[in-house]
């Protein structure tokens, strides 16, 4: 498991009194939601004290700032330093049950992968929701497939459609913006152009060589011919972010009890889900090593605002490049220690998958 490093420092040296005493407020709080009584952790079976002892422990959990009191007389909750450190030493990882495993391979087993990379990956994400009661995202690199065939189709007498067929059968459509003036002749001659001098390359590609080509292409085409082969291409070749975010589930966060209760920060929430704020660091980041990486709340520079969760992991393709990551984000209250097997056996599974 790979996670943000944090300096726990003296937090590694607590005795195992008040490190079970800890784990008992945490899980407690993961479970409830609400401040966790030290006379709640002294019922605990693993726990063989007074209430008061654990007062006195939880008065040092507080010191060492790893909990703190929402109010005067209200019991305690972990603080993001308290949630770091638990989830780094303190939290026992939860083996994926077999049956999960059976379900999320049945669940796979029913996707096609020749539908679609996008498709299965779409599914994928609502796998992870339904297992996590969180929402379930995906982001892989846009798509890039060569190109069998474009079309242009006008739809008014300034907008026309692009079709992209793509090698893999994909099917692709842009609306652009076209001069009214533009005859209906020129989108057919900008169409058997790209048809006829680049068929077989991507976009990317298609792009690359058009730059290199300027003087050639005004040579064979018109200038509004020209405009179209340009117009046609900025739609995919690179315009905005490089990379595609699949969400599901956002239904799970505002049914969450601790982001519906602050609706600005759930409103945040969405606008970086929206936005697809710091998605390709993301990927950056899970690029970075194997298995499950883990931010929480605001030291995570993505949702930051927010102050949500995110367990993630990386998945790859047959040729083992970190082609995306998947994962959930929740409340910084989600069960870590059960999503966590979740999320990398499924990132196993779509890379088996993919593979």
């Amino acid at each position: 498991m790979k996670h943000m490093d944090r300096d726990i420092g003296s937090f590694s040296e607590l005795d195992k009194r008040a490190r079970e005493i800890f784990r008992q407020l945490v899980e407690t709080y993961i479970a409830t939601g609400a401040p966790v009584g030290s006379r709640t952790i002294s019922r605990a079976p693993t726990i063989n004290l007074s209430p008061a002892s654990v007062r006195n422990v939880m008065a040092d959990l507080e010191e060492a700032g790893l909990i703190y009191a929402p109010h005067t007389s209200a019991g305690r909750l972990p603080t993001q330093k308290g949630l770091r450190f638990f989830v780094d030493a303190v939290m026992e990882e939860a083996i994926l049950p077999e049956e999960d495993r059976q379900r999320i391979d049945a669940m796979l087993a029913g996707i096609d992968p020749s539908a679609g990379v996008e498709k299965a990956l779409e599914e994928t994400s609502g796998i992870l929701s339904g297992l996590s009661q969180c929402a379930g995202l995906v982001v892989i690199p846009r798509r890039d497939p060569p190109v069998r065939h474009i079309e242009f189709v006008r739809l008014s007498p300034e907008r026309a459609l692009v079709i992209l067929v793509g090698e893999d059968g994909t099917v692709e459509n842009r609306a652009i913006t076209i001069p009214p003036e533009m005859p209906t002749s020129t989108l057919q001659q900008a169409a058997n152009f790209l048809n006829e001098r680049f068929g077989g390359m991507t976009i990317s590609q298609i792009a690359e060589r058009l730059d290199e080509e300027v003087k050639e292409i005004r040579r064979e085409l018109d200038d509004l011919a020209a405009q179209l082969v340009a117009r046609g291409l900025a739609v995919w070749s690179g315009e905005g972010d490089d990379r595609q975010l699949i969400v599901r589930g956002q239904a799970n966060l505002i049914a969450d009890e601790e982001l519906a209760s602050d609706l600005d920060r759930l409103r945040q929430l969405f606008a970086d889900l929206e936005e697809k704020r710091g998605f390709t660091e993301l990927l950056s980041l899970a690029e970075e090593g194997e298995g499950v990486r883990i931010f929480i709340g605001r030291e995570n520079r993505l949702f930051s605002l927010s102050g949500s969760s995110v367990i993630v992991a990386p998945f790859r393709d047959a040729g083992h490049d970190v082609v995306g990551v998947l994962g959930v984000i929740g409340p910084t209250r989600m069960h870590y220690a059960r999503i966590i097997p979740v999320v990398d056996y499924t990132a196993r599974a779509i890379t088996r998958l993919l593979s």
